[in-house]
């Protein structure tokens, strides 16, 4: 390559100087001008970005064709890096019967706040950066239930940068209404008013906000109102208990169900169900009193096909923030009861109990609010750090 030609390129990159030459001169700027081109080339392409591998999907998630993706699962979520200060995502809000939706935005490692997807055809929304980054992230997490339906992402106006994703710890929180966030969130619309979901934010629920302070991947299996053996006003004769949707995608007992692949492989499980079984429902439908061995019974079942999904992980049980008095005094001691049911079994951890202190929820319906979801998460957070540890 000649000189000339080396002067041409760097010009093109509006890159201009002025060379005076010598006969004694001209070896050595041979060699810096290449080396500077060398420079620049390496420069220029680390500032390119690979659009392959864009998309990262995390949750309960079903992926279709191209880069469409259903979040199904409370805090359900996709992810991508791209370049510019502004882009714009696709949404829609699926189920059997017309409904909006809501998601939850985290922009560059902050929470932006909630959307609600209106119910009908494709929306659109422009996400405007404040950070000033060349290239940024995007993750958009499902803020309401599977039982809500799903949200569909359709893409993106974003000039897309390949996702890289390090290896981290993993935590799937089992639960009810609770681990869901139900209620947690009235900053868009006031308790009382609406649909019954429109105070969900799993994004800022319990489970979620624990993973984050531990920098660990998480995976959310709830549904507000379910129980080990019955739910909270059904004696499990309409309604299907959480053992009869957990291995199903859309954490469901319908015609539309599908298998869930259980590709997540946590190291921790966190089991948070009880509060429904000890419900006394809405004081109007039959209701029997607590049966503490088939409750037992229901949880042991349950506990080893969490084992036979995730043969290596660590189950700790937890009581529930919302039960309290002789019913707590009554649900500590079954989960005692299930833990000694396992205490001969070496091919599994020892299962760990925690329980919360007792709290008067602030939320709607008698549930936490976002201050009280992060308040258990701050009790949860050192004891999984500790056992998260020890793997």
């Amino acid at each position: 390559m000649q000189i000339d030609d080396l002067v041409s390129i760097l010009k093109m990159k509006k890159i201009y100087f002025y060379i005076i030459l010598s006969n004694t001169h001209i070896m050595l700027l041979k060699k810096r001008l290449l080396f500077l081109f060398f420079f620049l080339n390496v420069f220029c392409h680390a500032q390119k970005c690979e659009t392959k591998n864009a998309f990262h999907y995390s949750g309960r998630v079903e992926k279709l064709s191209g880069d469409k993706v259903y979040l199904a699962g409370s805090a359900s979520s996709v992810s991508f890096n791209f370049k510019g200060n502004s882009c714009v995502i696709s949404l829609q809000s699926i189920d059997s019967w017309e409904h909006h939706n809501y998601v939850s935005l985290e922009l560059d490692g902050e929470y932006i706040g909630r959307l609600k997807i209106e119910k009908g055809p494709l929306q659109f929304f422009p996400i405007v950066v404040s950070k000033n980054k060349n290239i940024h992230t995007l993750t958009i997490y499902k803020a309401t239930e599977a039982s809500n339906g799903l949200v569909l992402f359709a893409g993106t106006t974003a000039k897309l940068c390949k996702t890289t994703t390090k290896k981290k710890k993993k935590i799937e929180f089992i639960g009810d209404s609770i681990t869901c966030g139900m209620g947690n969130d009235a900053t868009i619309t006031p308790c009382g008013i609406g649909e019954w979901f429109d105070q969900h934010n799993a994004y800022l629920a319990y489970g979620p906000v624990v993973s984050r302070a531990l920098n660990a991947d998480f995976i959310l299996s709830s549904v507000s109102g379910i129980g080990m053996y019955r739910n909270w006003n059904d004696e499990h004769k309409d309604e299907a208990i959480m053992p009869d949707v957990y291995e199903n995608l859309y954490l469901n007992n319908t015609a539309n169900k599908k298998p869930y692949d259980f590709t997540f492989q946590p190291d921790l499980v966190s089991i948070c169900l009880g509060t429904n079984d000890f419900s006394e429902g809405d004081g109007k439908k039959e209701r029997l009193a607590f049966n503490e061995e088939k409750y037992v019974s229901n949880y042991i079942h349950f506990i080893k096909t969490v084992y036979k999904h995730a043969p290596n992980t660590r189950i700790v049980l937890l009581n529930s923030p919302m039960v309290s008095g002789d019913r707590n005094i009554t649900f500590v001691k079954c989960l005692k009861k299930v833990i000694q049911a396992f205490e001969n079994d070496t091919a599994h951890k020892p299962i760990a109990l925690f329980e919360f202190q007792p709290m008067n929820p602030k939320g709607c319906g008698y549930h936490p609010d976002i201050a009280d979801d992060q308040n258990m998460a701050n009790q949860l957070t050192p004891f999984f750090k500790k056992l998260l540890d020890e793997k």
